[in-house]
């Protein structure tokens, strides 16, 4: 494999020493790209020749160098003035550019790449006179310089809008390091500097109108009945929610803090002291299905001797309530308060029938009794020998 595979660039000796190797090499290549392509006139400048280039396109030109790289070489070439830049298409981050051989530079830097920039017309080049290289040519797009400051122009122009000198100042370091960042290139950076200033400037009234809303924690500050409602819809405990109001005043009538929704602070801070409470005494009020070794808590048992419930009998129901509400599939936040209405309702259920029972049976022992009575008396009469005394 050739040790050459691609054409060669030929750098001039005495160009890459006037302007720097670097700038040499793309000044050589896009010299190269006007000359083999498609070329147009610009409003910008019609004088010039203009070639649109992708930064794919000078990537592949520059596989040596990294992007930032190429937009550096780029911006050294606009402040000698040799090259002029005019963005199109920030999509697809696409650039016109052109060679300005026409521009103030001197004829060293002209003359040395005459042979090589425009090899057909190089005494049009070297016959011009000497003037000093000018650092950004006007009305050329241009990278922002690291230094950048706006001119009174622009300044002014921000005070219009009654933005105060000193935010003005504040959004320019900002400013510079997004767009250098970027590193895309604009005709007037103080353009759009007003504009990033006008845009910041509303940002920040519209913030300070929301914080004149707020306000510090009142000592007779009670919580909207909407967040009492919110709570309560909750399953919290109206007497808890009012309990913790005083404290949750202390708290920030201690920091001083400015705040325009300490409703919606106070509803955050009861559910996370809800949480906890509930969490300390075992209170879980997630609605679940029964388990099959469901057994009920110890309280139950108080609380049915209370009602004179007997306990073994409550235990013996257990099986029985377990099977119904397994195969039934339903979820109760408490299975303990189901099974003390079941206890209750079934306790009651086999009184009643105990009583109707015994009622039952007094009736059929009375029935029985009148008649085994009959059966005496007439039996009496058949065996009495009263007569025969």
């Amino acid at each position: 494999m050739s040790l050459l595979p691609e054409r060669p660039l030929l750098i001039s000796p005495t160009l890459a020493s006037t302007i720097g190797l670097e700038e040499a090499v793309m000044l050589q290549v896009l010299a190269e790209f006007i000359s083999t392509r498609e070329t147009q006139r610009r409003q910008v400048n019609a004088t010039l020749d203009w070639v649109k280039l992708t930064d794919e396109d000078l990537q592949k030109a520059f596989p040596f160098w990294a992007t930032v790289d190429i937009k550096r070489v780029q911006l050294s070439l606009q402040n000698l003035g040799l090259i002029v830049i005019d963005p199109t298409d920030n999509e697809h981050r696409s650039n016109f550019f052109a060679i300005d051989e026409a521009s103030n530079a001197g004829p060293a830097v002209l003359g040395a790449s005459s042979s090589t920039v425009k090899p057909s017309a190089p005494s049009a080049i070297n016959t011009r006179t000497a003037a000093p290289a000018h650092p950004v040519v006007p009305g050329t797009a241009t990278l922002i310089d690291p230094n950048w400051q706006p001119d009174q122009t622009w300044i002014r122009q921000c005070k219009q809008h009654a933005i105060p000198d000193q935010f003005i100042l504040d959004q320019v370091q900002e400013f510079v390091h997004y767009w250098h960042d970027r590193g895309q290139a604009r005709f007037s950076w103080g353009n759009a500097f007003y504009k990033h200033v006008v845009k910041a400037w509303r940002n920040e009234q519209s913030r300070q109108g929301a914080y004149e809303l707020s306000s510090v924690m009142s000592a007779q500050w009670q919580p909207s009945d909407d967040a009492v409602g919110i709570l309560g819809m909750s399953g919290i405990n109206l007497s808890f929610i009012e309990d913790a109001v005083p404290e949750f005043v202390l708290y920030w009538r201690e920091r001083g803090m400015l705040n325009g929704t300490w409703n919606t602070k106070f509803i955050e801070h009861i559910r996370r002291q809800w949480a906890k409470f509930s969490a300390s005494f075992g209170y879980d009020d997630t609605p679940k299905v029964i388990t099959a070794d469901w057994q009920p808590g110890a309280d139950c048992y108080d609380i049915l001797q209370l009602a004179e419930i007997d306990e073994e009998y409550a235990r013996s129901k257990i099986p029985e309530f377990v099977m119904y509400w397994k195969d039934s599939q339903q979820v109760k936040s408490s299975w303990n308060t189901v099974f003390l209405q079941f206890i209750k309702q079934d306790w009651a259920r086999q009184l009643k029938q105990l009583e109707t029972t015994d009622i039952n049976h007094a009736e059929n022992q009375t029935l029985v009794g009148t008649s085994q009575q009959r059966i005496k008396e007439r039996f009496q009469r058949i065996a009495d020998r009263s007569w025969a005394e």
